[in-house]
């Protein structure tokens, strides 16, 4: 069975600011005759700051305005915020902001240690962006040498944390964290996680524009990967349940597989899809530490280690608690036209892990 996806509360955009995650949605259990349960998801409600969270890449077009982002978050305590260069500037404005949220500017790879130590989650968006005509597997080389470095700082600094990987090719530069960690001895495949929010967010609106829903109402879970056809999102699925005829659930699972080519082109050679990544990467961020707090039912989509399918990684519901992923959802039942889905992804989703591997083991 799938994972029910539920209304959401909308976001208080203020000092204590939460992004419409999963907390408080309701799942279908993964046994064949298990009965839907519904739960209204709710804004955290947390007033008191405990967790330190370390940014890398914060200088960059996500890194900024993400950063803005956990600032607001009354969750986090310490923001660290790292670069090569530009933090310093990036922090002092930062802390002109009337949150209580204390932020740090770490610049320069001597500094990568100090910024990493103590941290209770590290995000990492750090790497190029897209530009127009390439796809995300053109950024590997360059991301997937920064990804590697960064991990192995993680590794050695602050070895217990969550790890939100934002950088693309997210299908490939997951799988190089992981065989990082494994090279340190500190891998734990409930601790890493492919951000593929922006997937959903993604598909929330755009059903909602089409159907003329309210977008705080709307849930649609993704699940495979986070690239072109290994996006998939199970539209059958949705909350509320909404019908598609099969020229709208093409149109509409192709839009979402191509939303970010969309973005890029739109922007003309300007950069990629910055804002509602940076937005994404918050909302993950913030159902991590709602995880780690100890709240219950708090959900999100997300690529992570998963027996689900034959694969070793694949985006599913993910059940967030304080080991980090306490659970991985199966993908449930699928139509046939998502079941042919599954079946294209399946082998385009191997080769980009297969190549991450064999990147991290060269």
């Amino acid at each position: 069975m799938a994972a029910a996806a539920m209304p959401v509360a909308a976001p208080v955009l203020s000092a204590r600011a939460s992004f419409r995650g999963s907390s408080k949605s309701s799942v279908r259990r993964s046994t064949a005759k298990a009965a839907a349960t519904t739960t209204r998801r709710r804004v955290a409600t947390a007033t008191t700051s405990e967790y330190k969270v370390a940014v890398l890449g914060a200088a960059g077009g996500i890194g900024q305005s993400l950063s803005l982002l956990l600032k607001m978050n009354p969750m986090i305590a310490q923001l660290n915020l790292y670069d090569i260069q530009g933090t310093p500037g990036v922090a002092a404005d930062l802390s002109h902001t009337n949150t209580q949220t204390k932020v740090t500017g770490y610049a320069g790879a001597d500094s990568l240690a100090d910024a990493l130590k103590g941290c209770d989650l590290v995000i990492i968006p750090a790497g190029v962006p897209r530009k127009p005509g390439m796809t995300r597997d053109d950024l590997f080389e360059i991301n997937a040498g920064i990804v590697k470095t960064l991990c192995e700082a993680v590794a050695a600094n602050c070895p217990g944390a969550l790890v939100n990987i934002i950088s693309n090719p997210v299908n490939s530069t997951v799988p190089i964290a992981a065989e990082v960690f494994k090279k340190a001895g500190t891998y734990d495949p409930k601790k890493v996680f492919g951000v593929t929010t922006l997937d959903v967010v993604r598909s929330n609106t755009f059903v909602a524009e089409a159907k003329g829903l309210d977008v705080n109402d709307v849930d649609i879970p993704v699940v495979g990967g986070h690239a072109g056809i290994t996006i998939l999102p199970l539209l059958s699925q949705s909350y509320p349940a909404t019908k598609f005829d099969a020229d709208e659930l093409e149109a509409m699972t192709v839009r979402i597989q191509n939303a970010g080519t969309e973005v890029v082109e739109a922007k003309a050679g300007a950069g990629s899809a910055t804002l509602s990544m940076a937005y994404a990467a918050a909302r993950m961020a913030e159902a991590c530490l709602r995880g780690l707090s100890g709240e219950a039912d708090v959900y999100e989509c997300s690529y992570v280690a998963s027996s689900v399918t034959e694969l070793p990684f694949f985006a599913t519901k993910v059940r967030l608690g304080p080991g980090g992923a306490e659970e991985v959802l199966p993908v449930g039942d699928l139509t046939e036209y998502e079941k042919g889905w599954l079946e294209k992804l399946i082998p385009e989703l191997k080769g980009s892990i297969d190549k991450g591997i064999a990147f991290a083991n060269k």
